[in-house]
């Protein structure tokens, strides 16, 4: 399965969560390894996501940067691959929301 394939199932997962759930393209110009998608939640929670296609790793500046990620607390998911992974996504989403006053 190719990533973008995987990316457009994330997506729609995602934003099926509603509650003005976004599951955006991340992009950071002059700064190598940032994920591939940036989920933004109620009250102001975030998630990183960092997508491949089955099989394939991540380079030594992406796995840096998830670490800094981690470090100021946000949640990251690295190397989705599968419905599986995008499912753990999706579940860690819908239990941030459950902690949120709408």
């Amino acid at each position: 399965m190719l990533e973008s394939e995987i990316e457009k199932q994330l997506v729609k997962k995602v934003e099926s969560l509603g509650c003005g759930v976004m599951c955006k393209k991340f992009t950071c110009p002059g700064y190598a390894g940032m994920p591939d998608r940036i989920i933004l939640l109620s009250g102001g929670q975030t998630v990183f996501v960092e997508l491949k296609q089955p099989g394939k790793k991540e380079r030594l500046r992406q796995r840096y940067v998830q670490s800094l990620l981690r470090k100021s607390g946000f949640t990251v998911f690295s190397s989705v691959c599968d419905e599986a992974g995008i499912d753990r996504v999706v579940q860690k989403c819908k239990e941030m929301l459950s902690g949120v006053q709408l």
